[in-house]
Order: C-alpha cells, then structure tokens, then sequence
C-alpha cells in the first residue's frame, strides 16, 4: 500500500485512482483485440493446419491500487500521463507454446498484423536473467475504436514453453514466500533447474522434429501409393472402355 505523507498527496491518490477506473477500460479493450487475434489464430491451426503451437493463454488487468503502488515504487508523477507512458503492463497476455520454436512463430504472426506495433521487444530466452529466467517479452501498441474517438493502448505479452512457465510460477512463489529475499542456495537451485528446463526444450523439440519428419515421409509414401494405384486403376478402366468400343464397332 501507498503512505501518504500529507492530505494533499492523498486528494492526488484518491483522484487518480477515481480517473484510473474510467481510463482502464481502453486496456482492457486493448487486451480483448488482442486476445481476439490470438483465438482467430487458435482456431485457425485447429481447422487448418495440422498442428496448434498454442497450448494456452491467460490474461489479466492491473488493479488501480496496483498501479498506484507501482507509480509510488518507481518514483512518478501521480498523473494519467506518466502512467500512460511509463506503467506499460496495465494489461497483460501469457501465451502458452509447446516448444521453444512456437515461441517465435506465434510472435511472428503477431506483430505481422497491420494495426498492431511493437513498442519493446525483449528476449530472456536468447539471452535468460542472472537468475535464470526464460521468456519472450513484448509490449504491442493497438488502436482501440471508441464511438467517437481512437484510443492506442499498450499490452504485454509474454511467450515461453510449459516448462518455462512451471519455473517462472514456482520462482514467483518463493521470491514472495522469503519476501524477495531468496536464500543463496535456493537460487542457486533454481539457476540449476532453469538450465535443465532449457535443455529438456531442446530435447522435447528435438523429439517433436523428429515425429514431424517421420509423420511427412509416412504422408509421402502414402500418397505415392494411392497415386500408384489410381493410375493402375485408370489404366484398366481406359483398357475395358477401349475393349467395349472395339467390340461394339465389330458388332
């Protein structure tokens, strides 16, 4: 929580968070469009294509205490406009892949689209945290049409695998458990277990690629042995027609 140190401070609180309430809503639009392009997305490799790299996807809005308590943390002006251009994770978005691959496709496919930007784009996968922390971050700027105006809102979005999510759920739940103070030896551990996890993506991709070759030569000579027998099949046909149109010709 916020302390305030006199009652002119706290009016600016109170008003803020007052404001803060009517603003969020372009966030959450913001959120919804993208949350929206990743289910046409979803969708689309469901219908489509063979395989879907998104397992899931979760989203969530900063409260207004929240980002009142981070505006006082960071040292900001108690303003809509400093919030707006330094409080950039108001909304938030986890996509879910399987492997480390997908990760990078489906970024792809994001930023690809016309009305969205890319404001910050930061990889802890090519390049992890001291603490071992792996994931793709981005920050996506896309207009939100009002009945009157046009809004731009500001979404993050987080990318990693199932295992980089498992870590990064269970790192959260220790730095708050020993109140961001983690004991020597358990960071070393969990250092430890980030650098398995990674190799343990590599591995599982591994295998995936491989299934996927497999699966492709399988679909090939499966293919290759119904045109096989397609075109024996029409050789007899045009035999048999061409036998009947000889025998009715002599008749």
């Amino acid at each position: 929580m916020v302390e305030c140190n006199n009652y002119k401070q706290l009016e600016e609180i109170e008003n803020l968070q007052k404001t803060l309430t009517k603003y969020m809503m372009y966030y959450k639009f913001g959120m919804e469009e993208i949350n929206t392009k990743i289910s046409i997305l979803q969708q689309e490799f469901q219908y489509v294509h063979s395989y879907n790299p998104i397992e899931h996807v979760k989203s969530r809005l900063k409260t207004p205490q929240s980002i009142i308590n981070k505006v006082h943390r960071r040292g900001y002006e108690f303003t809509i406009d400093s919030i707006r251009k330094n409080v950039l994770d108001i909304a938030g978005i986890r996509i879910i892949c399987s492997f480390t691959s997908d990760i990078y496709s489906v970024s792809k496919m994001l930023v690809n689209q016309r009305d969205i930007e890319v404001v910050e784009y930061k990889d802890y996968i090519k390049s992890p945290k001291p603490n071992g922390y792996q994931s793709l971050h981005m920050i996506l700027k896309i207009p939100v049409f009002m009945s009157d105006r046009v809004e731009e809102a500001f979404v993050e979005v987080q990318i990693r695998t199932i295992a980089m999510e498992f870590w990064a759920s269970l790192e959260h739940k220790i730095y708050y458990k020993y109140d961001k103070e983690i004991p020597e030896n358990l960071t070393k551990d969990l250092k430890d277990a980030a650098d398995q996890i990674s190799q343990l993506d590599y591995k599982m991709e591994q295998i995936h690629m491989h299934m996927q070759k497999l699966k492709f030569e399988n679909d090939s000579k499966d293919q290759s042995y119904e045109i096989t027998e397609d075109d024996e099949f029409q050789k007899l046909t045009n035999k048999y027609i061409s036998m009947l149109f000889s025998n009715s010709i002599d008749s």
